[in-house]
């Protein structure tokens, strides 16, 4: 009789331990998810704010009858206002 009750304590202690290493890595997970989803939209910002600065920077340059030199591989292109 002791003996089973010894065999039950330690299982039932086996099966605490898996239990909370389970919720921890769940825990873990759902944790690691949340701070590379923050990092992404931190990222997606930056290049949205990237690509606004740079069409500004580009209307304000044609927009004072400047040539704005545009390279997009290995294609150059020189951008002028029409109404220049």
């Amino acid at each position: 009789m002791a003996s089973s009750t010894k065999t039950l304590k330690i299982f039932s202690v086996v099966v605490s331990v898996l239990f909370i290493c389970a919720i921890g890595y769940i825990v873990y997970s759902l944790y690691s998810q949340m701070q590379n989803q923050k990092q992404l939209s931190a990222f997606q910002q930056g290049a949205q704010y990237g690509y606004e600065q740079t069409i500004l920077q580009i209307v304000q340059q044609s927009t004072a009858c400047q040539q704005v030199p545009l390279y997009a591989e290995n294609k150059t292109t020189n951008l002028i206002a029409v109404g220049c």
